[in-house]
């Protein structure tokens, strides 16, 4: 008779880990092994609640009911053909999110880093079929303190120096403006201008939202420049900001819009580059794809997201809750706080450095049962699932009150 496996504890996993895999994340220590919408459990049965939510990947909560039915059913009959052949999910996909997103075409991948790097080709192939720029002269204008993915080309115009040191050398192309400027914009925007690529709030940069109106300045600058506004959604979008899209808080509609994250409801790996059909025809058969973009399995799983994001209810709850979140955190300001950033269910909240740095307040937030995660300093990141309560927020605020009175 056969010995049942021995189960393997935290911090022995945790030990596992170091030797075989690639050190490139610098995790919490917490083992998660289950999860039920806010909350995940950890191989010994402790339960804390998700405040981060996979970086908005889970905005719909660990296991939503409609997306793991939607998958199941999709497991029983299809989930790959390629794109060599046509599947009978992808039409109904891609029909739903253009007309979610107000757009024309949808070009469907996989990861957000492919989403980023689809939308610069259809740019620079934009600028040279229709624009007329010169052949290899196209330019696509950036902001520092970006977060576009992990690639080289994507790290080529970061402006930390983490992502893209020993990375060289870089795609030429790309000019970097501050955010939040429109002068600095419309300096650097020239006839060779194919598209100005910006996230509408910077996540990784600490949740920074831009003064009001600029976004809508992105968009006339953009539109009087006769080159492309492509706004990178992939974390402010689908419900996040209490908006389907997050540059809808100022009644914008850029020129393409990249997606990813959330889209796959936190099940597959989905992204889509979605715009105007003028601007993805240019691309034509063999310029460009993806073995598993537009897979049965994403598109039915994506299909089911949109569902969800089509009754408005994710949008609504995250708006209210917002609000809530928001006079949380303010009561916080100079009682261990002392700056934050909020939209919707997302917030970068900097912490008072003499508590300690974000890690550190991240790990006496985990010790306490909650989950978020640093950015830069001394800042966290607050994005719970828009399935959380307004008392599991409210609680998560107590906790982040208690570990702030207890000082460093």
């Amino acid at each position: 008779m056969t010995a049942p496996a021995r189960t393997r504890g935290s911090e022995e996993l945790i030990r596992a880990e170091e030797p075989v895999l690639a050190h490139n994340y610098h995790p919490l220590p917490v083992v998660v092994a289950r999860a039920e919408g806010a909350w995940v459990e950890d191989v010994e049965g402790r339960r804390y609640l998700d405040m981060l939510a996979g970086y908005s990947a889970l905005n719909f909560g660990h296991r939503h009911p409609a997306l793991i039915e939607a998958a199941h059913r999709q497991l029983d009959r299809l989930t790959l053909t390629s794109r060599a052949f046509h599947n009978d999910r992808l039409a109904e996909f891609a029909e739903r999110l253009a007309a979610l997103t107000g757009q024309d075409m949808v070009l469907p991948m996989n990861t957000g880093a492919e989403a980023v790097e689809s939308g610069i080709k259809v740019a620079r192939k934009w600028a040279y079929d229709v624009k007329g720029v010169p052949a290899d002269r196209a330019t696509i204008v950036v902001a520092a303190d970006n977060f576009h993915g992990r690639t080289t080309t994507i790290v080529g115009f970061s402006t930390d120096e983490t992502a893209r040191s020993g990375f060289g050398p870089f795609a030429p192309g790309f000019r970097i403006v501050p955010y939040n400027d429109l002068a600095a914009l419309e300096e650097a925007v020239d006839e060779t201008t194919a598209a100005v690529l910006i996230e509408p709030i910077q996540g990784e940069a600490g949740v920074l939202i831009p003064d009001d109106g600029y976004l809508t300045g992105v968009r006339e600058l953009t539109r009087r420049a006769g080159c492309l506004f492509v706004a990178d959604e992939i974390q402010s979008g689908l419900g996040r900001t209490g908006r389907t899209l997050a540059v809808e808080h100022e009644s914008v509609v850029p020129d393409v819009v990249l997606l990813g994250k959330a889209l796959g409801g936190g099940i597959v790996p989905v992204s889509a580059v979605v715009a105007r059909r003028e601007v993805l025809s240019v691309l034509h058969s063999g310029e460009h794809g993806s073995t598993f973009g537009g897979n049965p399995l994403a598109a039915a799983v994506g299909t089911a997201v949109i569902e969800l994001l089509e009754t408005g209810e994710f949008q609504r709850r995250a708006a209210e809750l917002g609000g809530l979140l928001r006079e949380g955190l303010e009561g916080l300001v100079g009682r261990g706080v002392v700056g934050f950033r909020s939209r919707g269910l997302w917030a970068g909240v900097d912490v008072d450095p003499a508590l300690g740095t974000g890690r550190e307040i991240s790990e006496r937030l985990m010790r306490e049962g909650i989950l978020v995660k640093d950015t830069h300093g001394s800042t966290i990141r607050i994005a719970p699932p828009l399935t959380v309560t307004g008392e599991e927020l409210q609680g998560a605020l107590g906790v982040l009150e208690k570990v702030l009175a207890q000082g460093a």
